[in-house]
């Protein structure tokens, strides 16, 4: 007689129908204790990984925030340095506390403490916005935004630990990918309900409504991943990320192909800077309209979901032509829209011209987070990758937060000027990886 609940054997018969397994159950690379709660495991980790997706997707520092910001009258130069302490506070704290977090047997507790804290933050972040406005609103939120990015980077730090413990090899694939799609759908769901009038026309309740929700999606996550059962793990070999990046340096003086590289990705920030300032253009624009928000959320996930196969197999030939034909196209579509818009103001733009340009520059930031993805892997070997990783991190978490600069300049001139700026040094970004070595194919 079965010891399995009801609830077990249910998940059993689901967990071998997702991954076609029949008889045998797969348990690669993990440890055998481990092996009779993968299907739960595989389904507690899904749901935590979608939930938060969804969740960042709600209060995205290229999307919503700065929409959120323009409704505030927070200035422009605080929109600036939302994407650079997004990106930056994941990654920085990532070198600090990994050390740390390998030298502990059960990892799950730091994921969980990483999800309460960031429903904490996004909590605070709605009540700011909701009593605060103007520049008082902007340091507030930004405040908000640096502590949620840490608790972040403490989730993202353990979660892959706490995968490779309790689901096998072979099934970790299919897992992120039926959460990158369920979170997809549910993104484009999102766009769609900005469509409809009975979710009123209040921007500024609507957008703390979006925050509210991200929040209570992180303490969903919370109660998922709590179900997963953790098996304790190995504590050695855990360097701190952060020294041996340090260390290593003099890689950037030595290694010319290395330079050449960090050199392009410096360049290529360009691409993720300027995508709030379309934002905030848009919304001065057509005087934020909130269904052409939905139009953008709409048309971020389409180009994120649709361009991603194409781009891989596009990366695999050639990852350099991948990065500098990304970067040429934010430089087109920069322009396009800086000439348009300056010289042509009495033009009111459609829907139709407003989603496609965003859809457009998406397309691109897009593409070379994929391309310089792997052309870092393939310019690699396995005894330099991951000083090759943790250097390049550094180095590009540091110059994140330099570029936040640039929306000062949308202060002084204007948001265009920041697109036409950041458009022409994609355009050098274009021109210099072209250079490169193709080390792909």
């Amino acid at each position: 007689m079965s010891s399995r609940t009801p609830i077990e054997q249910g998940l059993d018969w689901l967990y071998d129908q997702v991954t076609g397994e029949e008889d045998a159950r797969v348990c690669k690379e993990i440890p055998d204790v481990a092996c009779a709660d993968q299907p739960r495991n595989f389904f507690a980790y899904l749901a935590a990984n979608v939930l938060n997706k969804i969740s960042d997707e709600l209060v995205s520092a290229r999307l919503t925030l700065p929409w959120l910001f323009s409704v505030l009258g927070v200035p422009a130069a605080f929109v600036g340095f939302l994407v650079p302490i997004r990106e930056a506070g994941v990654l920085l704290p990532q070198l600090l506390v990994a050390a740390y977090v390998r030298a502990m047997p059960k990892r799950k507790i730091v994921w969980l403490i990483g999800a309460l804290l960031s429903a904490l933050m996004l909590l605070l972040m709605a009540l700011t916005a909701w009593h605060t406005s103007g520049v008082l609103a902007g340091w507030l939120l930004l405040a908000c935004l640096v502590f949620y990015s840490l608790a972040r980077g403490l989730c993202s730090v353990s979660a892959k630990d706490v995968l490779g413990k309790t689901v096998s090899k072979t099934r970790r694939g299919r897992l992120m990918g039926y959460s990158a799609s369920l979170a997809g759908l549910a993104t484009l769901v999102i766009g769609l309900l900005l469509q409809g009038d009975f979710i009123g026309r209040n921007n500024l309740t609507v957008l703390i409504i979006f925050v509210v929700v991200a929040s209570l999606l992180w303490l969903l996550a919370f109660a998922s991943f709590s179900a997963i059962t953790e098996p304790a793990g190995a504590t050695e070999g855990g360097g701190n990320a952060l020294t041996e990046a340090l260390r290593s340096m003099r890689l950037l003086v030595d290694d010319k192909a290395f330079q050449r590289y960090v050199i392009s990705r410096i360049l290529l920030l360009s691409v993720a800077l300027v995508i709030p300032f379309y934002v905030i253009l848009v919304q001065q624009q057509l005087e934020g309209q909130l269904a052409l928000l939905g139009w953008l959320i709409i048309a971020n996930g389409l180009a994120s979901s649709l361009s991603a196969p194409i781009v891989g197999k596009l990366a695999d030939r050639s990852s350099r032509n991948v990065m500098a034909g990304a970067a040429l196209l934010a430089a087109v579509v920069g322009v396009v829209t800086w000439y348009v818009s300056r010289f042509h103001a009495d033009w009111s733009p459609g829907i139709g011209s407003v989603v496609t340009m965003f859809f457009l520059i998406t397309l691109a930031h897009g593409a070379v987070r994929l391309g310089r993805k792997v052309y870092l892997v393939d310019m690699a070997t396995s005894d330099n990758r991951a000083q090759y990783v943790a250097v390049s991190n550094t180095v590009i978490g540091i110059a994140m937060l330099l570029g936040g600069v640039v929306g000062v300049i949308a202060d002084v001139f204007n948001v265009q000027t920041v697109i036409l700026l950041l458009s022409l040094i994609a355009f050098a970004a274009s021109l210099y990886i072209k250079t490169l070595p193709d080390v792909s194919g």
